[in-house]
């Protein structure tokens, strides 16, 4: 499918393939599901499917946390189908029905104890039909599994990764006794070595059939006319095989993320290492055009993961936990020659750049936080470890910088001070005005202005330095504008898939006109799409939402939009907008159509909606309490985030009447028309 005919406006569900249930699947959706939703998309008159990244993550739930950039994950195999399940003894049948009867009836899926079981499984086919298997790995023929090896060169990455991952324990390869330094003529040769063959051939084996599977699939959901839309992680997991076997096109000094907001008070730090731009540009980004042909083998759409990412980039060091004292990635640095034109000599840049601990301070934050009765000896003991082992005295002041060995925030934790006065370290590590990434280079902190040094300043140097930031970041957006545009030209003219940007965030200036320019679409995030030039930040009217985007209502990082009218939204506010002051305060099939009938006029390509919230329209799916309908909750790790099920299987759902004829009538929905003025 060319990128024109994904033109056309649509309406479109967004679902993770392992919410999918049928009576085939075995606890968690799998990629020949995707055949069945197709079935019952088309009858709902919806265009377009998004799912979420599907990319191997091991034992990690998260889809954004991929050991590589292009295996595929096996939990989502259907292992009925492999070509070898012919030949499988009654013992293996029996197993595979009683895992069904196991994980059918959970609520939300078991990531962990699913893939094991799978994994297990396919393991037994595997040792039952190895002589096979490894006859067709040598046979010729553009089908062969032989064949398939060749031209997935990926594959060898993986396997012999994958191997060295099972017998370290599933460590990180930076944990790894050997193979933590390797070249290609190394992985190479560890791949050939035919004492290691079996274990690789097991990996090769399962990737080509879960390829095999997933095409089958992405075939018949375009064969009913419906565009499937893949979604790209900007980044890779540190421990990943791309950045093993790739290392020197990330920079795993730095680590991606985002800066504070009011959600996230001290960053986003992702643990994921940034790119080293000017190495893939050696290649021509060899490593990004073989990413995105491999995605197009199963997509005609894809979501660009935290497109803003591509202009510049949060970065904090290795050394940090939080994203805190984060900078951005290029940026036009601020050098010691600005701040002495402003006037600042070395003990003002030391000032500014470095934090400045009180003695007292310390004393107060062992004091307030110790939690329990404590002697003065004990304080008093706490108190001279901080000053011996973390802090430095500036002269015979009661004035203390942090030692030069302390780099950040592992630092600190790794002196195992009292945990009283753990915290109070952490935020004066962060409390300056710049940062001091290189010698004598300097970036402002994102929250400079609530430093101990800026509200030191006489009003006349806070403008000054305000000024100076200003002046930097406006260079900065012109490089970042370029390197932008660059990027994302290598990505838009390698691929016929037609690239929709996630550009949520502190969004540059130059990104929307990139993006205009490269035909790239935007993502609306209706409850975020407000106007903050104009008092009260209304809400952007439907009918201005431009052509170029994808307009959703929820995404997997939000509350669904039944928990979100019921708990977060102001209600008022946002039935005001619509023009309906009368909504019901409790979320209903009546409110979910009203709403989402408002979305669906949005004037944007495609409108996306969540298959929570389309199945809202209906009566009969709803779950007793709206948080257990999320996808995700950012900033926690357990079982519930990226494990949620559909409530029923594919084929129970299109009897649904009332659903089916709900979402019908929002693919009618035309753009709403401008109002003249």
């Amino acid at each position: 499918m060319e990128k024109q005919l994904t033109a056309k406006r649509q309406i479109g569900v967004a679902v993770t393939v392992g919410a999918l249930r049928t009576k085939r699947s075995i606890g968690v959706g799998e990629f020949s599901d995707l055949a069945d939703f197709a079935v019952l998309c088309k009858k709902m008159k919806v265009g377009l499917i998004q799912i979420l990244p599907v990319n191997d993550t091991g034992f990690d739930s998260s889809p954004y946390s991929s050991l590589t950039a292009f295996a595929l994950h096996p939990v989502y195999l259907r292992i009925e189908e492999l070509d070898e399940f012919v030949n499988v003894s009654n013992s293996v049948k029996k197993r595979i029905k009683n895992v069904k009867t196991k994980f059918e009836k959970n609520v939300r899926f078991s990531h962990s104890e699913i893939l094991r079981e799978k994994l297990e499984i396919c393991r037994e086919i595997f040792a039952d039909n190895l002589a096979v298997i490894k006859k067709n790995s040598k046979k010729t023929g553009k089908d062969s599994f032989a064949a398939w090896i060749e031209k997935n060169d990926w594959i060898k990455q993986y396997a012999v990764y994958r191997r060295l991952k099972e017998i370290n324990d599933s460590k990180s390869w930076k944990e790894w006794a050997e193979y933590r330094d390797v070249t290609p003529k190394i992985i190479e040769n560890l791949w050939n070595d035919e004492k290691l063959r079996e274990e690789h051939l097991f990996w090769a084996w399962l990737q080509h059939a879960l390829d095999n599977q997933f095409s089958k699939a992405a075939k018949k959901v375009l064969e009913t006319g419906i565009i499937l839309k893949g979604d790209l992680p900007i980044l890779m997991n540190e421990d990943s095989c791309d950045v093993w076997a790739h290392p020197k096109i990330f920079n795993q000094n730095l680590s991606g993320g985002a800066p504070p907001d009011m959600y996230s008070p001290d960053g986003q730090n992702w643990g994921f290492p940034i790119y080293n731009w000017e190495e893939h540009e050696k290649d021509n980004f060899a490593w990004w055009k073989n990413r995105l042909s491999v995605a197009e083998k199963y997509y005609q759409a894809y979501r660009i993961d935290h497109v803003l990412g591509f202009f510049r980039i949060w970065a904090s060091t290795c050394h940090d936990h939080s994203s805190a004292l984060g900078r951005f990635v290029p940026y036009m640095p601020i050098k010691n020659g600005d701040l002495k034109k402003l006037g600042f000599d070395k003990n003002r840049i030391r000032w500014v750049s470095q934090p400045h601990v009180l003695t007292g301070e310390v004393w107060d934050a062992l004091k307030n936080n110790w939690g329990g009765k404590f002697t003065e000896d004990e304080l008093k003991a706490a108190a001279d470890k901080v000053f011996a082992e973390a802090l430095d005295r500036v002269n015979n002041e009661d004035l203390w910088l942090f030692k030069k060995k302390i780099k950040g925030e592992k630092d600190i934790d790794a002196l195992a001070l009292h945990p009283a006065v753990r915290e109070y370290l952490f935020s004066k590590w962060r409390d300056r005005v710049f940062f001091e990434y290189e010698k004598g280079q300097f970036s402002p902190t994102w929250l400079y202005k609530d430093s101990g040094a800026y509200k030191s300043f006489s009003a006349k140097e806070k403008k000054a330095v305000e000024e100076l930031i200003d002046k930097r970041g406006k260079r900065s957006e012109k490089v970042w504008e370029v390197l932008g545009k660059k990027l994302l030209g290598v990505l838009a003219e390698s691929s016929n898939m037609l690239p929709c940007a996630e550009d949520l965030g502190v969004v540059p200036g130059c990104v929307p006109k990139v993006l205009a320019r490269l035909k790239i679409l935007g993502l609306k995030v209706t409850r975020w799409y407000c106007d903050n030039t104009k008092d009260g930040d209304p809400y952007v009217p439907f009918e201005d939402y431009p052509q170029l985007s994808v307009c959703t209502p929820s995404v997997h990082d939000t509350s669904t939009l039944r928990e979100w009218w019921e708990k977060e939204a102001d209600q008022k506010k946002f039935a005001g907008f619509l023009g309906v002051p009368s909504l019901p305060k409790i979320y209903n099939p009546g409110t979910a159509k009203i709403i989402l009938s408002k979305t669906a006029s949005a004037r944007s390509r495609f409108r996306v909606f969540q298959i929570q919230d389309l199945l809202h329209l209906s009566s009969n799916w709803y779950s007793e309490k709206p948080a257990d309908e999320r996808i995700n909750v950012p900033g926690t790790m357990n079982d519930f985030n990226w494990t949620y099920r559909l409530p029923a299987a594919i084929d129970k759902l299109a009897k649904d009447k009332e659903l089916i004829q709900a979402v019908k009538q929002l693919s009618k929905i035309r753009p709403a028309k401008k109002v003249k003025k």
